[in-house]
């Protein structure tokens, strides 16, 4: 049953573990050295890099709430150095951050510099040529979490597209990825590509923004072979191997580190009848579901602007697990992407016909993973069946590294 082994992840720090679940057995932990931007110089900082390339040009921006120099906008930034920035486009989520996931944002204008706000997420997802029309340059600028199931990768590849089409450079100004640190998870079957996954990487794959362009570029995967005029800004003193930490939340529902290290593994959830906190004062760090009998915890989602409006169980009490501590103080060393409370809470689950739901193997990126759980597969010969394509992955991913790698 799951709730015996899982009581063991409560505790605060690895050395007084006396046990841990099958899926944490015999993982590897290391220790990784704790950064932040005093520590790193994110693209956006490193002006003389890039503001002789953006002088005298009508300029797009890709940028929401994380597109900050210090703790400044980097469009206010911009604008104060006499960028003329003509646009702004805003990916999930919005400009400001504070939209749910999935929900549609308007276009407006941002109250604060009167600049068009585009927003490319829903029905919209790239420019239009009517956009880009007398625009000379776009910047991307975005804070992400290196899993293929975050969209904004696939917003920046939409971007790509849209500039390739109208002969538009793209400026992209990078920033360290927090699970950039390793590599896990199936690589994702061409065959189920939407915009939670357009590419055959697997679900953390170990990149930055910038060298995940480089890889689409390099690999030919933007549609009819298009071709993009990038430039990458890297990220000064950065190595994959460091723990770096967000300054500043990049979504509603990952507020802090721990959701940021759990998101990875607790993803996966979003395509089962299980919750993952939404509509809690902890998203992406509890689990659970009404009737669950032995859970440690209870919670209740409720409606929160901004949050999630409509969660799984809204007003219903959930009892389930807290891994916030269990994430801070273990997985954020393993490197690695936790399946084991994907498959215990399936065995637990009173209607295995409605566990899963169609959007599952959307975020999988297949339909393996789903049969493998199904027939009970331990999590270890899951893992074993992914390791040929991530060989395959990690050959390909070397390619385009612009930072010191993990291993």
């Amino acid at each position: 049953m799951f709730p015996r082994p899982a009581i063991c992840l409560l505790f605060a720090f690895l050395a007084l573990i006396p046990s841990l679940p099958a899926g944490a057995q015999g993982v590897k932990v290391l220790s990784r050295a704790l950064v932040t931007d005093s520590e790193v110089k994110v693209g956006a900082s490193r002006f003389d890099q890039y503001l002789p390339l953006i002088r005298g040009r009508k300029v797009a921006l890709m940028a929401n709430h994380t597109t900050l120099v210090g703790r400044q906008h980097l469009a206010d930034t911009l604008r104060a150095l006499g960028t003329d920035i003509r646009l702004i486009f805003s990916p999930e989520h919005g400009f400001r951050g504070s939209g749910e996931a999935g929900e549609a944002i308007a276009d407006e204008k941002d109250p604060k510099t009167g600049i068009q706000i585009i927003s490319l997420y829903g029905n919209k997802l790239k420019p239009s040529p009517a956009h880009l029309k007398g625009i000379d340059l776009v910047i991307f600028d975005l804070q992400d979490v290196g899993v293929r199931f975050y969209t904004y990768a696939s917003s920046m590849q939409y971007l790509m597209e849209a500039c390739a089409d109208a002969g538009i450079p793209l400026l992209i100004l990078d920033r360290p990825n927090p699970n950039g640190y390793f590599i896990d998870g199936p690589v994702l079957d061409p065959g189920y590509a939407s915009f939670v996954g357009l590419n055959p990487v697997p679900i953390v794959h170990g990149l930055t923004l910038g060298e995940y362009a480089l890889m689409i570029q390099g690999e030919g995967w933007l549609k009819k072979g298009r071709n993009c005029s990038l430039k990458v800004i890297p990220v000064h003193n950065y190595r994959h191997d460091y723990l770096y930490q967000i300054p500043v939340a990049p979504s509603p529902n990952l507020p802090n580190m721990a959701a940021v290290y759990l998101y990875p593994s607790l993803g996966l959830f979003e395509g089962t009848a299980i919750s993952v906190g939404r509509g809690t004062s902890k998203p992406f760090q509890v689990i659970g579901f009404p009737g669950l009998k032995d859970g440690s915890v209870t919670f209740t989602p409720v409606a929160m602007p901004g949050f999630s409006m409509n969660p799984p169980y809204l007003d219903q009490l959930c009892h389930g697990f807290d891994l916030k501590e269990f994430s801070e103080n273990f997985v954020k060393d393993s490197g690695r992407l936790f399946l084991y409370w994907l498959t215990e809470l399936y065995r637990d689950f009173p209607d295995k016909k409605a566990f899963f739901n169609d959007y599952f193997d959307t975020l999988a990126g297949g339909s393996g993973l789903r049969k493998q759980i199904k027939e009970g597969l331990q999590e270890e010969d899951i893992r074993r069946s992914w390791s040929d394509d991530l060989l395959k992955y990690k050959k390909l991913r070397k390619k385009y590294l612009l930072y010191p790698d993990f291993e």
